[in-house]
């Protein structure tokens, strides 16, 4: 039998695929894989044996069909890669993910309720066999190895430019897409369109969608409110608007500036994204509120009675401005630093002034990275919960009547999934407008070529703009942190201002007993948790991210609008319908991960993941396509040429993606709230707690070590990630009045 050395890949994962099925357990373990005390129970466990013993020794003849279709794969390597292996391969591994998937979803649990599909095959099969748990590691990575054998068999038929690896991640990110974002937040959706007694429905659905509470438009006459739609799709406008230009204007700074401001920005400017909402939504509180410092300042010095103006749009679109706009300074300063300084001096030899350089060169080329900056605040704001509930008052959106149709008494799921539907519309809309605007336009400034050139200094009336907007929201920042972590260093906030660390000892006691230490605060295992599991999570959010947008701005296939809004769609639900999606959908075999850190890692995984894909966008269609050809040219893989050419260009949206998704998987409430338990508890979780209990010092204590933690991390990143070297000179830059860049006449 002969062997083509381009069938490597194939043999690899289609051995790798039979060492899980002989080796690894194929059903989850209820306390994990490390809680296996010997080989002996990878054979003689009922549950917890390889699929090899549960066919030839627990009676379970049904999982040998899933490894059939690799030993196919095997025997397809015989051939030249061709048509005939292309189809071979293709439809053995479709044919095995479908054949594991049916198994599982078709025999359940022994003895499981009649609404479970648990009992559809028990006639055809041994009732003594019947019932198996979720599906574990084995199962897992065999369902991997199959689906990766079908994507080569597509890129042998010609699919994908015939690259092995370009079409195995394209199958392998739409199958977690499919599996982690669409099939749950469907199965909520669906929801919607059942009637009381649980049967479809399509009138219950445009009942509870078309409803004047939804839609009404009051607050244009009568003077009573306007429907939530209009107030969400209101807020989120106002809010990406205001979140992009103030975010923009914070990366030019930085980035295009010798303002001595610079150094605060890079310490404040990030600060809001490391902290937990509703410790923003306090010290905002604190200042606004009916006893903030504020009134009680015009009640002292005008005689104005306090009042409650603060809670409304007003106050929840504060609280939105101050807390997205970190995220639009992380996604524009990478694209403002891949500006290419030489099309700016280009320009200015040209005699152009700085100003002119900036609107018709600078400012154009950004426009990828302040339409994203947009989505994403855009985004964010319909999907956010916690403003809205802190500072919102009686101006309701989307999200809380969500929170309040799935926690409240009412409990009506069919009306939580209809607001959601909703939700999902104004994110395919506004993502279908920035489509339309950017349309194909090119924005390429990073290209094969060397660039030495210094990057041009901001307009002298740009900077003082900039810097007017910048110096007084820095200055907010800092004096709502002041008085948002006060309470943690008081007796008790209100009524005894005494300084103390006694709420600090509470949380973070440690002792010392027998030569030891003693973790003996109350914190430290939620802390230790949250910590491992985010950190766990942000750099498969981070790989995951990028690789979904190196398939957007680099193949072009069939689906691939699809394929972008469903990398999105995490973002259009809120995190509470998010959650309780996991919960439906992860609750049963065969994807039985309830009550375990794995369904904490995902669900940080694909809420976040939406920021790494428009981050890596953005910086993709900077980088021109001649970088990657010449790499392949140089016969160089496809694998390698990312890793190698590509990803160094990327550390700005690397970095960005590591430290959003690290820092809201630390800080995230919604989504979570419904999937910790004693053994997960997490640290936003624990301060909620607190607060419930009313012990808000130690909240606090806990947010600002959480903060201080988060800090560190976020430079901890920044350090490790780098900077991108774009073979720039060092040389003094240019003052900002200096408007023109004359050429220099010689003669011969």
């Amino acid at each position: 039998m002969s062997f083509d050395i381009n069938n490597r890949s194939i043999v690899v994962w289609a051995a790798l695929g039979l060492v899980a099925f002989a080796l690894l357990p194929w059903y989850a373990l209820p306390d994990g894989l490390f809680s296996l005390r010997g080989p002996a129970e990878l054979l003689g466990g009922h549950d917890s044996s390889t699929a090899l013993a549960q066919v030839l020794l627990h009676r379970r003849p049904w999982l040998a069909l899933g490894a059939l279709p690799l030993l196919a794969g095997l025997a397809a390597t015989a051939m030249v890669p061709s048509r005939a292996q292309g189809w071979l391969l293709a439809l053995s591994g479709a044919f095995g993910v479908a054949i594991v998937l049916a198994q599982g979803f078709l025999i359940g649990l022994p003895n499981a309720d009649a609404n479970v599909p648990a009992g559809v095959l028990s006639q055809l099969l041994d009732p003594a066999a019947v019932g198996q748990p979720g599906f574990g590691w084995g199962a897992v990575v065999l369902l991997a190895a199959l689906l990766t054998q079908a994507a080569f068999g597509m890129a042998r038929l010609g699919a994908f430019r015939g690259d092995l690896f370009v079409a195995a991640a394209v199958v392998v990110s739409a199958g977690l897409l499919l599996v982690f974002v669409a099939f749950p937040v469907l199965r909520t959706l669906a929801g919607a369109f059942l009637d009381e007694a649980g049967q479809p429905s399509v009138m219950a659905g445009l009942q509870r969608v078309a409803n004047e509470r939804i839609w009404g438009l009051g607050c244009l006459g009568s003077g009573t409110s306007c429907g939530v739609a209009w107030n969400t799709l209101f807020l989120a406008t106002l809010t990406g608007v205001s979140t992009t230009v103030l975010g923009t204007l914070l990366a030019l700074i930085e980035d295009r500036s010798d303002s001595r401001v610079r150094r605060a920005l890079g310490l404040l400017a990030p600060l809001p994204i490391i902290t937990p909402p509703f410790v923003v939504g306090l010290g905002l509180v604190l200042l606004f509120g009916r006893a903030g410092l504020v009134n009680q300042f015009l009640e002292w010095a005008f005689g104005i009675e306090p009042g409650r103006w603060f809670y409304g749009w007003f106050g929840v679109w504060l609280a939105q401005l101050f807390a997205f706009t970190p995220i639009a300074f992380l996604i524009v300063r990478g694209v403002v630093q891949g500006i290419s300084p030489s099309l700016e001096e280009a320009s200015q030899t040209l005699r152009a002034n700085t100003s002119r350089t900036f609107r018709h060169v600078t400012f154009p080329l950004m426009l990828p990275g302040l339409a994203n900056a947009f989505l994403v605040g855009f985004i964010e704001s319909i999907a956010d919960f916690g403003n809205p509930i802190v500072a919102g008052g009686q101006f309701s959106v989307l999200s809380t009547e969500i929170f309040f149709a799935i926690v409240g008494a009412q409990f009506d799921q069919g009306r939580a999934a209809a607001l959601a539907w909703i939700l999902t519309l104004f994110a395919l809309g506004v993502f279908a407008l920035q489509r339309g605007v950017l349309g194909r336009k090119n924005f390429t400034t990073v290209s094969g070529k060397g660039d030495a050139g210094i990057s041009m200094r901001l307009p002298t009336g740009l900077r003082r703009v900039a810097l007017a907007i910048a110096i007084p929201w820095l200055l907010f920042t800092l004096v709502v942190y002041v008085f948002a972590f006060s309470g943690g260093f008081v007796q008790t906030w209100g009524r005894n201002y005494t300084p103390t660390l006694d709420h600090f000892r509470t949380a973070f006691a440690i002792t010392a007993e027998g030569g030891a230490l003693q973790w003996a605060g109350i914190a430290w295992d939620s802390l230790f948790t949250t910590v491992k599991l985010a950190a766990a999570a942000a750099p498969l959010t981070a790989g995951l991210g990028l690789l979904i947008a190196w398939l957007l701005a680099r193949v072009q296939f069939r689906g691939q609008g699809v394929f972008e809004f469903s990398a999105l769609m995490a973002f259009a639900i809120p995190g509470t319908v998010l959650g309780v999606s996991y919960i439906l959908a992860f609750n049963v075999p065969p994807l039985e991960m309830t009550g375990t850190g794995l369904i904490i890692v995902l669900c940080f995984m694909f809420r976040n993941l939406p920021v790494g894909v428009r981050a890596g966008s953005a910086a993709f269609r900077q980088l021109d396509k001649s970088l990657d050809e010449a790499a392949l040219m140089l016969r160089a893989s496809t694998a390698r040429t990312l890793w190698t050419v590509v990803l160094p260009l990327l550390k700005p949206a690397v970095a960005a993606s590591l430290i959003y998704s690290f820092v809201r998987s630390m800080t995230t409430v919604s989504a979570v709230i419904f999937l910790v338990t004693a053994e997960t508890d997490l640290a936003t979780t624990f301060i909620i707690g607190r607060v419930g209990q009313g012990d808000y010092g130690v909240a606090l204590a806990y947010s600002t070590a959480l903060i201080v933690l988060m800090a560190l991390a976020t430079a901890a990143i920044q350090w490790l990630v780098g900077d991108r070297k774009l073979g720039r000179r060092d040389a003094a830059a240019p003052r900002p009045h200096d408007t023109v860049a004359r050429p220099v006449a010689t003669s011969l």
